[in-house]
Formats: structure tokens, C-alpha cells, sequence
């Protein structure tokens, strides 16, 4: 193709170059689009594959080591290490290795929450109707982003925390649903923690925390 001389061409034979040389450009894309699609494909699979047995190793430690904590804190009670049957946390240090079991109070919500909560998302729902802005109030999208639930299906205290200060900004109606939210925080929850430590050759503890974000 180099050879051709294009002034030599006819109009036809220009249009027909053309069309050839535009054609083989558009296989080309097409190609370079398949293959980037493939690799794409090959690589989320991989991903997926990889990411679905580390959450399932993780679960399965979680459980494993509430069981083995739980059946080890026995015995520490039968030896006499614990000082009380409602003592939860304790340290248990072998070599260069320490475990910590950490237990705290979190604040949570009975029942009536979740009869709170669906009070309010009826009454946001009819909030979103007569808003100029419908879905896209901000009053609206903050709400129904703080009455999300965490992994466990359970509300979250902070969040409804939030929420209280909203009063100011919607009817008597909401400030009800939030005196319901309120009288329904009297539960709490223990909440268990474990946390690894390993020591290094200059005798200094650190800890060993499975998170890409300690890494």
C-alpha cells in the first residue's frame, strides 16, 4: 500500500482506499475491544473467586474462635484465673504471641425501633411526595441514609442519633416517631473483641490486625 501512488487514483479508487483503510482500523478497535473485554472478565472472575473463599475463611475463623474462647474461658474459670463467672476480658500470652478478649457495652434498641422505623419510612416516603425536590430533597435522602442497617440488620445508635436533630426540621408527627426511637433505647448489647499481638525480635508488641488498611 505504501507503493501507491494516491494522486494517480481515481476518485472511485480514493473512496475505495478509503473505505479498506478505515475498515481494517475498525477491525483492529474491534479486536483490541474483545481482547480488553476477555482479560476484563478473566480478571473480575479471578477476583470474585478469591475474595468468596477469604470472606468464607474469615467467617469460618469468627465462629471458630468464639467457640474455642468461649470453651477456654471455661477452663480458665475452673482453674480459678477468672475472677468472676461475668468477667470477660482476658489475656492469654504464650511465647511470642498474645490474644486479647475485649468485651463492651454497646448501645442498642428493642422492638419498638423497628416499629419507629417503619413509621418514619412511611413518613418520609409521603414527605418525598409533596417536596418540590422529590427523591432529591436532601432532607429526605439524609433520613433514609441514617435508617440503614448494618451487616447484622440491626439500626445503628449513631446514626438514629442523627436523626433527633432533624426535629427541628419536619412536624409533630416526626418529633412522635423519634420519642418512639428514643423510649426504645434501653437495651444493650455485649459486644466481644479479639485482638492479636505478636512480639518482634526488639521485644516490642504489635499488633497483627488482618486488614488491608493495616498493611
Amino acid at each position: 500500500m505504501s507503493g501507491i501512488n494516491v494522486k494517480n487514483l481515481t476518485a472511485e479508487e480514493k473512496a475505495a482506499l478509503l473505505a479498506e483503510l478505515q475498515a481494517d482500523a475498525s477491525n483492529s478497535r474491534i479486536q483490541k475491544r474483545e481482547a480488553y473485554e476477555a482479560l476484563r472478565s478473566q480478571f473480575i472472575h479471578e477476583v470474585q473467586e478469591k475474595v468468596t473463599l477469604l470472606v468464607a475463611d474469615v467467617k469460618g475463623f469468627h465462629s471458630w474462635i468464639e467457640k474455642e474462647t468461649k470453651a477456654f474461658s471455661e477452663t480458665m474459670k475452673e482453674y480459678g484465673q477468672v475472677k468472676s463467672t461475668d468477667q470477660l476480658n482476658f489475656t492469654i500470652t504464650d511465647g511470642n504471641f498474645k490474644l486479647e478478649v475485649k468485651a463492651s457495652k454497646v448501645k442498642a434498641f428493642d422492638e419498638r425501633a423497628d416499629l419507629a422505623a417503619e413509621r418514619l419510612i412511611d413518613y418520609l416516603k409521603r414527605y418525598m411526595q409533596q417536596s418540590e425536590k422529590g427523591a432529591d430533597d436532601p432532607m429526605y435522602q439524609m433520613a433514609m441514609t441514617l435508617l440503614e442497617r448494618n451487616k447484622m440488620g440491626d439500626l445503628d445508635y449513631k446514626s438514629i442519633s442523627k436523626l433527633y436533630e432533624l426535629e427541628d426540621k419536619f412536624d409533630q408527627e416526626y418529633a412522635d416517631i423519634m420519642t418512639l426511637f428514643k423510649e426504645s433505647n434501653q437495651v444493650q448489647k455485649t459486644a466481644i473483641n479479639y485482638y492479636f499481638h505478636e512480639r518482634g525480635e526488639d521485644g516490642i508488641w504489635r499488633r497483627v490486625e488482618p486488614s488491608f488498611c493495616r498493611m
